[in-house]
């Protein structure tokens, strides 16, 4: 029998949840996707030695605001993670907007700009590329904008129901669910602990897919951020399965038979649900799990991305 890794793929698309050159030339999946903490962690391999080194003497080369200079070259060193990763899958790569401006739109948008042009500079085309924005309200305006101009969007950190709607009705290319950090909370709220059935993070990806299907929502929906395979099997069928590089092997080295979870054909008929900023905060806020992993996200990628600047300093300083 195939490995339930195989399983997995020919009902849905699996991308690789790393900046590790090495895994994802072994795995070959269809896209790549990379946030700051896994840019931080890919830099600090010696594959990226001589990148490292070129941006550094460009950003000596450069002239005006320090703190500018140092962003710049932080944002050329994840263009290079990406670039790399580009070369290895046939699909996208998401290139992440930096973590500090999940609440201003126009900034994200900019933002979002320069790092396609950073691609486009590279001969790597828009359609190659996603651009990962955090859920908050700004970021999903911020997507309004972009894919009205062609530039496809992943939203991250998405951990409710309220922000996928929103994410649809902006028009999003695709949103990323994180199951693994919602199960993180429940497990410390409750103290108890749940099988593959009655994983809030599995059921809430179900919800949202759900939804989706029912009204006939083209937003894609990538489930992320899984603890254990469990998850992933819960989910199998999902539109698309970000997955690190260790929970792959263990697909891959599973022999058992895989069930379909979900089908775009099967879902429970659900009304469409009206969603202004109003209605969005007032959800969120009364999700104690949404906003709390929500924001611990944005300060866990902005501190990653505070020491790759701070590493970037030191050098240019050096």
């Amino acid at each position: 029998m195939a490995s339930k890794l195989d399983q997995l793929r020919e009902m849905t698309t699996v991308v690789a949840d790393t900046g590790d050159i090495k895994a994802v030339a072994k795995i070959k999946p269809v896209d790549c996707t990379t946030n700051p903490s896994i840019v931080l962690k890919a830099l600090s391999t010696d594959m990226f030695d001589e990148q490292f080194a070129a941006a550094i003497k460009w950003g000596k080369s450069q002239s005006g605001d320090r703190d500018a200079v140092v962003d710049a070259v932080a944002s050329r060193l994840a263009i290079d993670v990406g670039a790399a990763l580009v070369d290895l899958v046939p699909g996208r790569v998401s290139t992440e907007v930096d973590a500090d401006l999940s609440f201003n739109t126009e900034g994200s948008i900019k933002k979002a700009h320069e790092i396609i042009a950073a691609y486009e500079e590279r001969g790597i085309g828009r359609e190659r590329i996603l651009i990962k924005l955090a859920s908050t309200w700004e970021g999903i305006r911020a997507c309004e904008v972009l894919q009205k101009e062609g530039i496809d969007c992943n939203l991250t950190l998405l951990f409710s129901k309220c922000q996928a709607i929103a994410c649809a009705d902006a028009g999003a290319f695709l949103i990323s669910p994180f199951v693994g950090r919602i199960l993180d909370w429940y497990k410390k709220a409750t103290g108890e602990d749940y099988t593959a059935e009655t994983d809030p993070g599995v059921l809430s990806v179900r919800s949202i897919y759900n939804y989706y299907k029912s009204n006939g929502i083209k937003t894609v929906v990538m489930g992320a951020s899984f603890r254990n395979t469990g998850e992933i099997e819960g989910l199998a069928g999902c539109d698309r399965l970000t997955i690190s590089p260790n929970l792959l092997e263990e697909l891959e080295a599973d022999q058992g038979k895989l069930e379909r979870k979900l089908s775009p054909d099967a879902f429970v008929p659900e009304p469409k649900v009206e969603m202004d900023e109003q209605t969005f905060r007032w959800m969120m806020n009364e999700d104690a799990m949404a906003t709390e992993k929500l924001a611990e996200g944005i300060r866990n990628f902005a501190a990653d991305l505070g020491k790759l600047r701070t590493r970037v300093a030191k050098e240019l300083d050096a």
